[in-house]
């Protein structure tokens, strides 16, 4: 009888440590708190101060690189241990500084809804859409903007985006030209953080404003876990802070991840678009004149 040998191939995701330091390509200084994503998948991390960072991910894949004030760069994972931007070239426009008179304060994108929840949504970068009315004529400046957290540490470090609105409604450039980093303390807190150096003020179209946790050793915990029937112990490690969201009825909803966005809409049974209850950062706007 004649034997014949079956070979099974087996093909798996080869799972690696990577590590790098993303810099400057003119001056050589590291970069600290670019967003790093593997291209197309919920999974990314951010540089430490020093610029370096830490990501687990198949060598073969794509990661994405980006930071406010430079080009993005979409590089191999095996190829990243030193990843140089280029800044990116502004067309600078004639800035004219109004004077505030601050006589009159009003808060925007307040929710009906009493209840906030937090849960961790990983990487991704959620955001909140504060449209244009007339009457934000008399009150045109953001002061400041809130934010609803829930941290397990004193000092948890965040980023803050502001964007504008593109031609087909997505979220567009950036509205600051730095990043704008700032802490939360322990506990559930509201959180108001001052703009009014920026002068910014609120665009015709609206604006985006999204909540970014960076996934860096300062924001990191660690729990122990022990699974009892097979003795195994495993150490899951969070980052903070969490933002705390409002469940609210929206048409659709945008999110950061895997190094773009992506507008979530839900159909009916003649594909056409429904609103929906989505969980919505807990951020508002306060406005002045």
């Amino acid at each position: 009888m004649k034997k014949t040998v079956l070979f099974l191939l087996i093909s798996c995701s080869l799972s690696a440590q990577i590590n790098g330091i993303v810099k400057d390509s003119i001056t050589g200084k590291p970069i600290p708190y670019a967003n790093i994503w593997v291209e197309n998948e919920n999974s990314g991390a951010s540089t430490e101060e020093n610029g370096e960072f830490v990501i687990n991910t198949n060598p073969n894949k794509n990661l994405i690189f980006s930071a406010l004030g430079f080009e993005k760069k979409t590089i191999k994972a095996s190829q990243a241990q030193v990843v140089k931007l280029s800044p990116k070239s502004y067309q600078l426009d004639d800035v004219v500084i109004l004077k505030k008179k601050e006589t009159k304060i009003i808060e925007i994108g307040k929710s009906k809804n009493a209840i906030y929840q937090a849960f961790d949504n990983g990487p991704r970068i959620d955001v909140k859409y504060f449209p244009y009315f007339t009457k934000y004529q008399k009150t045109k400046f953001i002061k400041q903007v809130t934010v609803e957290t829930d941290s397990k540490i004193e000092g948890a470090t965040v980023k803050i985006h502001f964007y504008s609105v593109d031609a087909n409604g997505f979220p567009g450039e950036e509205l600051l030209t730095k990043d704008f980093v700032v802490t939360v303390p322990v506990g559930v807190v509201k959180n108001i953080f001052n703009l009014a150096d920026f002068n910014l003020r609120m665009p015709k179209k609206g604006l985006f404003i999204g909540f970014e946790k960076l996934i860096i050793e300062k924001n990191k915990s660690e729990t122990t876990i022990t699974n009892y029937n097979t003795m195994v112990t495993l150490v899951k490690k969070s980052y903070s802070p969490l933002v705390l969201y409002n469940l609210e009825e929206r048409d659709f909803l945008f999110t950061f991840s895997g190094g773009k966005w992506n507008k979530e809409v839900q159909y009916d049974n003649a594909k056409l678009p429904v609103k929906r209850m989505v969980y919505e950062p807990a951020i508002n706007l306060i406005l002045t004149n």
